[in-house]
């Protein structure tokens, strides 16, 4: 099966709950999964490009499976909408429209006079500075991006963060897109089993079908 990269969300790390958990589980099924720290150790010096840079090493040219969370899942659709060699999108309730609403979000005023904002990093559980060429560089992108490659969105009806509504706008305007709502949140994490199941079946994860047959023929 073509390798797999993982993309953490915003402030997180390799180390989250969720990138391990599908780890173990495209592990035990025998798939490569590489999971990038996407800030490279260097938070305050953050961007999207530069993000887009270490993807690009990360899948280094190949075929590949990107999966992203949050802003990885924006990330995700932004590379796969200028690398055709991606084969299939795995977006976890996917920050589309991330330059607008984080303009929205957050003032710019004080953050552009001081240089820097302190963000929470859940990669560490500590404050970090966030330097504002963070939202400069955002700006460079569009908010909706379009790729061409079939993709799963997996979105929960309660999230706060991103609307799912946001998710279900996208998935209705593009055919090659399926969507799959939860009963959670943004972190997803209370139905990880779930989208496990979910996930296993859009990719033919081989363990997954072993295991079907083998019910189907119990029948």
């Amino acid at each position: 099966m073509t390798p797999i990269v993982y993309l953490h969300g915003f402030a997180s790390s390799p180390n989250s709950g969720k990138a391990q958990f599908f780890r173990r589980k495209f592990a035990a099924a025998g798939v490569p999964m590489e999971i990038p720290q996407l800030d490279e150790g260097n938070f305050e010096g953050l961007t999207i490009s530069g993000q887009l840079k270490v993807i690009e090493r990360a899948v280094g040219g190949k075929p590949a499976i990107l999966m992203g969370s949050s802003l990885g899942g924006y990330l995700a659709a932004l590379y796969a909408a200028r690398h055709p060699a991606i084969e299939r999108l795995v977006l976890l309730a996917p920050a589309f429209q991330f330059p607008r609403r984080w303009r929205e979000r957050y003032s710019a005023e004080d953050w552009k006079r001081d240089g820097f904002m302190p963000v929470f990093h859940y990669g560490d559980g500590r404050e970090h500075r966030l330097g504002y060429q963070f939202v400069e560089d955002a700006a460079r992108y569009e908010d909706e991006p379009v790729f061409s490659q079939p993709a799963l969105i997996i979105h929960g009806v309660h999230d706060p963060i991103v609307p799912a509504a946001i998710s279900s706008a996208y998935a209705k305007g593009h055919a090659h897109v399926k969507l799959a709502l939860m009963d959670s949140g943004h972190e997803l994490t209370d139905v990880l089993d779930p989208m496990w199941a979910q996930i296993a079946g859009f990719l033919s994860v081989p363990e997954t079908i072993e295991r079907e047959s083998t019910i189907l023929s119990v029948d």
